[in-house]
């Protein structure tokens, strides 16, 4: 609770040892220049008897950068939170390779179906999704991998208790019940555009990767990017159409940036030591049938469901992971060619 920012805290807790001490000496430290004293003196042991009553009461939980079930790759970040509030079960994310999979708000149906794929796949391993709870790509990688038996964690950039947006309650509830929720902003902090961008650094700095699956280029995704690999992340971006604005911004990961790769489910697996649990060959056969469809000329989704005896279901997964191999390209309309 106290006004001062989180490098602060974590100094005057290697300084006092405890919170406990720390609240005891603050007529000590209050005289030091980085501390606002009339902020400092309008924290009182009824604040924070009131704030312990409130999280008991909403089952709202805290831990300490100092503890040991602290998130191991967030405390390795620069600046890491002091403290995070959540909701469930937050040993995951020590337990489980956890992966970012962020996005636009405003996502197409293309995102939402990359989303469901790759949801699909890495929930088969032994993986925790964390996304930001937002609209779009962020709500649709939650419940794809929920939707999926697996387990996510969604970071708020308000209080842990601030359902926002409001339609997502019942997501959020059974997010809680598979997952956690974490937020370092006390509970009741509204959500402000100032919020996100400290967020975004836990969503990256819990993840030992990030998947943006669909970002213009201004988008909050791309500072969870770039903030990523300052952190050291690996960070994949999923190709999209030239035409559509909410792939401007992962096309320009995949242009601009060495170290950002054309998502490529096969390399990130490998990378997270992860293998395949489905088979190869026939994956491989069922490609054959859609590649000999396929030639210079745009060939319709619709015509390659017609001239194939593969389920729809399977077609949507082979093409997106036909594209994210660049072994084909979809352009506007839903018609797909092979890339030369």
């Amino acid at each position: 609770m106290l006004p001062v920012s989180d490098n602060i805290k974590l100094n005057l807790l290697n300084e006092y040892e405890s919170e406990e001490n720390i609240f005891r000496n603050k007529a000590i430290f209050s005289q030091r220049k980085f501390v606002n004293k009339n902020l400092l003196s309008r924290v009182s042991a009824d604040d924070a008897k009131r704030l312990s009553e409130y999280m008991v009461k909403n089952k709202i939980k805290l831990i300490t950068y100092k503890e040991s079930r602290y998130p191991t790759l967030l405390s390795h970040i620069n600046c890491p939170p002091y403290s995070l509030f959540y909701k469930g079960d937050i040993d995951i994310l020590n337990k489980k390779i956890t992966i970012a999979i962020v996005g636009s708000r405003k996502c197409t149906g293309y995102g939402r179906e990359a989303t469901k794929l790759i949801c699909k796949q890495l929930s088969s391993f032994d993986t925790c999704i964390v996304s930001g709870g937002a609209y779009g790509i962020d709500s649709e990688a939650h419940k794809r991998t929920l939707e999926n038996k697996g387990v996510t964690c969604a970071v708020f950039g308000c209080g842990i208790d601030v359902i926002y947006p409001a339609y997502n309650k019942i997501l959020y509830e059974n997010i809680e019940n598979n997952g956690c929720i974490v937020s370092e902003f006390l509970p009741g902090t509204r959500p402000s555009p100032y919020n996100f961008p400290r967020r975004n650094r836990i969503i990256s700095g819990l993840s030992k990767a990030i998947i943006v699956v669909e970002a213009n280029e201004k988008s909050g995704s791309l500072i969870t990017a770039d903030v990523g690999l300052n952190q050291g992340r690996d960070v994949y971006a999923v190709p999209g159409s030239i035409f559509s604005p909410q792939s401007k911004g992962t096309n320009q990961l995949i242009g601009e940036h060495y170290e950002v790769i054309a998502y490529d489910i096969d390399k990130l697996l490998d990378k997270l030591g992860l293998c395949r649990k489905k088979n190869k060959k026939i994956n491989d056969s069922l490609k054959a049938q859609i590649m000999r469809l396929l030639d210079d000329k745009p060939i319709h989704i619709d015509e390659i469901i017609r001239n194939t005896d593969i389920d729809t279901s399977t077609i949507y997964e082979l093409l997106f992971e036909m594209q994210f191999n660049n072994e084909i390209m979809c352009i506007l309309g839903n018609y797909y060619v092979k890339n030369n």
